[in-house]
């Protein structure tokens, strides 16, 4: 096995060498093909090998230049309403305005004195007879002439609700009188005399008064009850006025 190894060596050197002397020629000489040791020990060619791995990303690059604005698009759908948002703060109060124009002038109304209805009448000296209208001939009030102090009696002229009123001095016999609407007693006021003093009797009433009727007061009874009374320091005084016309009522 050694003298093998010996020539296979050998051989190998000699082969080197003839490489090596065949290619300072082709370098020499470079039109003369074929004459390298690469070309004269070259074999078939072989298989092509398989893909490699990718490689790695490489570095982002600059950024490139802002291009031109776009064509606006088509609008889109309109979208749902949003929830209604809190209530805002309450603002400052604004500067007062100017005065408006006069409004345009009313109806004229009904005149008060369409409604008015009054008397306010005494006595001056003591009541006569029992059971006829008293005649209070003291005028106090009585500008609508609604009483009439020759008959005693309030005649009405204007219908509605009326308040009536008396006060009476007492004196020397007792008293017991009634205020008449239309010939009716409505109130009776009684009063018992006391010897040596003076009393006084009052009554007072709210009624409704028909166009026409008539109102007055006069000594209820017998003449043993006949005790009004009125001198320059007493007095005895009857009154009555309208406290408000029927809601019907045309002057």
């Amino acid at each position: 096995m050694n003298w093998m190894s010996s020539f296979l060596f050998c051989s190998l050197a000699v082969l080197m060498q003839v490489c090596s002397n065949l290619e300072v020629d082709a370098e020499e000489d470079p039109q003369t093909p074929g004459r390298s040791c690469a070309n004269w020990m070259g074999g078939a060619p072989g298989y092509p090998g398989h893909n490699g791995i990718p490689g790695r990303d490489g570095r982002d690059g600059q950024s490139g230049q802002k291009g031109d604005k776009g064509e606006q698009g088509t609008p889109g759908p309109k979208g749902d309403s949003g929830n209604t948002g809190e209530s805002g703060a309450i603002g400052l109060i604004g500067p007062q305005g100017l005065p408006g124009s006069p409004g345009r002038k009313g109806e004229k109304g009904e005149s008060a004195s369409s409604y008015r209805s009054a008397f306010s009448v005494g006595l001056i000296t003591r009541v006569p007879y029992p059971n006829i209208p008293i005649k209070f001939s003291k005028i106090l009030y009585n500008e609508q002439n609604h009483y009439d102090p020759t008959t005693g009696k309030f005649r009405c002229s204007i219908p509605g609700m009326y308040y009536f009123a008396y006060h009476l001095t007492v004196y020397l016999a007792d008293v017991k009188v009634s205020l008449f609407k239309s010939g009716k007693p409505v109130i009776i006021t009684y009063d018992q005399y006391q010897k040596n003093n003076v009393d006084q009797a009052s009554g007072s009433v709210l009624l409704h008064i028909e166009t026409g009727e008539e109102v007055w007061l006069q000594v209820y009874g017998e003449e043993e009850n006949n005790g009004i009374y009125a001198d320059n320091i007493n007095d005895s005084v009857f009154m009555g006025f309208l406290v408000y016309p029927d809601l019907d009522y045309e002057h």
